[in-house]
């Protein structure tokens, strides 16, 4: 299972490479479907154009550790077979991948589901401070923790 929060220079994993790393697990001929989910930096919202973006972390261990923790539960929740989890931390640019998720299930319910709650739960659960840079300033967001 492939769960981390890793800076974005430090290491190069894409969606394909989640994906491949799923289907090595054993009980893969268990699945019958892989969903995946690539978050990207949205460089257009509204009237406002996003130049950059950071993205940190007070506790990096801490926060790969809910990680993992949240994975854990929803894949007890959900009976699905796999999940692994991706998200950088860094310098960003419009267009670049942010987080990274893939779940394989033996259905798609089930396995649509987990994903789902891995993208949601994510994204208000652990402790992420992003900064936006745009035309008009820096937006600063907090979230989780």
């Amino acid at each position: 299972m492939t769960i981390k929060i890793i800076e974005k220079t430090a290491e190069t994993i894409n969606i394909s490479d989640l994906i491949d790393s799923v289907k090595t697990n054993p009980r893969i001929i268990e699945c019958g479907a892989i969903f995946s989910f690539e978050g990207i930096v949205r460089g257009k919202k509204a009237d406002k154009n996003t130049t950059k973006m950071d993205l940190t972390t007070p506790d990096l261990k801490e926060t790969e550790n809910e990680l993992q923790d949240i994975v854990q539960d929803i894949q007890d929740k959900h009976g699905v077979v796999e999940i692994a989890v991706v998200h950088y931390i860094g310098k960003f640019s419009p267009g670049d991948p942010l987080f990274l998720a893939v779940v394989a299930g033996a259905h798609r319910h089930e396995t649509k589901a987990a994903l789902n709650d891995v993208i949601e739960r994510v994204k208000y659960e652990l402790d992420f401070k992003k900064e936006e840079h745009t035309d008009d300033g820096t937006n600063i967001i907090m979230s989780g923790g």
